[in-house]
Formats: C-alpha cells, sequence, structure tokens
C-alpha cells in the first residue's frame, strides 16, 4: 500500500439493482409493501403470543422470537434500500457499512441457532410428548435465546475483527444494495485472498453443516411419525411442513450468495433483495395462514385493540 498516493475512504458507492428507473420504481413499490406488511404481522405476532394466554407455550415463545429476529433482519438493509430507490447517488459511510455487516451475521447466525431449536422443540414434542414440558421448561427456552444471541455475537464479532483494521483506499464501488463482506474484502488495499477463503469457508460451513442438521432432524421425525402413526399425525405434519419451508426460505438463498461462482451476477442481487424484503415477509404469512391457534389469537388482539379504542 502506498499511503502516499491514497487517501483513507470515508464511504462507499452502492450501485444497487439497475439504472432503470421504471424498475427501480417497481422495486419500490414491491419493497415498500412488503416491508410495511412484515413489520405488521411481526408486530402482531408478537403481541398476540405475549398477551394471549393461550400461547404461553415454548413453541410460541420460539415463534415470538423468531418473529422479533426477522423484525431485524428485514429492517437492516430494507429501508436503506427503499431509500436509496429515490436518489440517483447512493453512498453508505464506513461506519454504516461496518454496522450493517456486524447485524447480518449477527441476526443471520442467531436465526440459524434459533431454527435448530425450533426442531429441537418439535422432537421433543412429536417424539418424547409425555416429558415435552419437562424437557422444554421456561428455563430451557431462556437458555436456547442466550444461546442464539451468544453464538450470534461471537460469529459478528469475529467477522468484524477480519476487516475493522483492513486498508481502504482505492476503489469504493460495490456492486449491491448493501454492504456485502465478500464485496468489501475485495475493494481493499491489501491482499485479502487468505481473508476472503476464510470468510467463505467459516460462512458455508456454519450455513451447510446447520441446513444438513436441520434436515437430517426433520427427516427424522417424519419417519418417526410415519412409523407410529396416531391420530395426531395429520396435525404434526403440518406444523413440521411449516417449519421445513421457512427453513428452506432462510438457507437456500444464503447459500448460494455464499457458494454462487459469479458473485457479481443479477442472480447474485436477485437472492438477496430476496432474503432481505420476500423471506422476512413471507415467513410470518406462512406461520399465520398453516396456525389456527395464531389466527385465532390475532383476531382476539384485534377485538381488544378496537374495544380499548371505544373506551378510551
Amino acid at each position: 500500500m502506498e499511503g502516499g498516493n491514497h487517501s483513507v475512504l470515508s464511504e462507499f458507492v452502492l450501485l444497487g439493482f439497475t439504472h432503470s428507473w421504471e424498475i427501480q420504481l417497481v422495486l419500490l413499490v414491491f419493497s415498500s409493501v412488503l416491508y410495511v406488511a412484515s413489520m405488521t404481522a411481526y408486530i402482531l405476532i408478537m403481541f398476540s403470543v405475549t398477551t394471549d394466554s393461550h400461547l404461553h407455550t415454548p413453541m410460541y415463545f420460539l415463534l415470538a422470537s423468531l418473529s422479533f429476529i426477522d423484525l431485524g433482519v428485514c429492517s437492516i438493509s430494507g429501508p436503506k434500500m427503499i431509500y436509496d430507490l429515490f436518489r440517483k447517488h447512493k453512498l453508505i459511510s464506513f461506519g454504516s457499512c461496518i454496522a450493517q455487516i456486524f447485524f447480518i451475521h449477527f441476526l443471520g447466525l442467531t436465526e440459524m441457532v434459533l431454527l435448530m431449536a425450533m426442531a429441537c422443540d418439535r422432537y421433543v414434542a412429536i417424539c418424547k410428548p409425555l416429558h415435552y414440558l419437562t424437557i422444554m421448561s421456561p428455563r430451557m427456552c431462556v437458555l436456547f435465546t442466550a444461546a442464539d444471541w451468544a453464538f450470534g455475537i461471537s460469529h459478528s464479532l469475529f467477522q468484524i475483527v477480519l476487516i475493522i483494521n483492513l486498508p481502504f483506499c482505492g476503489l469504493n464501488i460495490i456492486d449491491s444494495f448493501y454492504c456485502d463482506l465478500p464485496r468489501l474484502l475485495r475493494l481493499a488495499c491489501t491482499d485479502t485472498y487468505r481473508l476472503q477463503l476464510i470468510v467463505i469457508a467459516n460462512n458455508v460451513l456454519l450455513t451447510v453443516v446447520s441446513f444438513i442438521a436441520l434436515l437430517t432432524g426433520y427427516i427424522f421425525i417424519l419417519f418417526t411419525i410415519w412409523k407410529h402413526f396416531s391420530g395426531g399425525a395429520p396435525k404434526a405434519l403440518s406444523t413440521l411442513s411449516t417449519h421445513i419451508t421457512v427453513v428452506l426460505l432462510f438457507f437456500v438463498p444464503i447459500m448460494f450468495i455464499y457458494t454462487w461462482p459469479h458473485p457479481n451476477s443479477q442472480m447474485d442481487k436477485f437472492l438477496a433483495l430476496s432474503d432481505a424484503v420476500l423471506t422476512p415477509f413471507l415467513n410470518p404469512v406462512i406461520y399465520t395462514f398453516r396456525n389456527k391457534k395464531i389466527k385465532a389469537a390475532i383476531k382476539r388482539s384485534f377485538r381488544q385493540l378496537v374495544i380499548f379504542r371505544k373506551i378510551s
């Protein structure tokens, strides 16, 4: 690095999706509607689980925790992306870029661990129903939550340590709508080949191992249901199909983003958009429409809000 010929970068230019105003307008409407709908759905789910005594069970506690995390996930890059669709010059400061990377990895791994906790919950409920309340006690739910956050923070701090002291003094263009760790590493004014390999290996390993572990767990649960078929099997299968759908929506885009051989392609941007906007919208829709208790609780919450408004 020739420090005398370069100045230290204080901001980056985001290229976004496209230079076409018509496509940007479509994306603006699409993203804004999905973002508002997602935020509303997550708040309703958390409010319903908190206030409705019928939902004070481990499964719904974990669902409310997932909603809280997803609320954060869709707020990391969503509002910035929507705001940038209005602007010709899309800029992000170095500090904001680092913050985005931190929260993307923090909430990403936290959700990954939480999905595994939810799989454990379903395993105990279906395979060991008589011991469910003993195993999935409030203390165990709190431990699951603490583990989620601990793993998420430690993983994210590890990513930040890799890049926080890197020199950025030349090219400052990021061909995306948010700060992405592999892209940022390629902009450093030093050889980051080894760091790129470490980041890719670390994220791919965590994602692929977690995904395989979850699929293996759900296959084992499905085999248990098939082997010991009972009257409650259709309900269990319905719940499992919901969980498996959410797992696929979460993991598939992430695995493609980190393993796609052409990181500058439009497919990479589409998958990133899906992960930032579409998946957070689909998750509450899937849980709400496939769960009668959640739908009933939301209706009761609406009635309570209407009554409270009339009284006040």
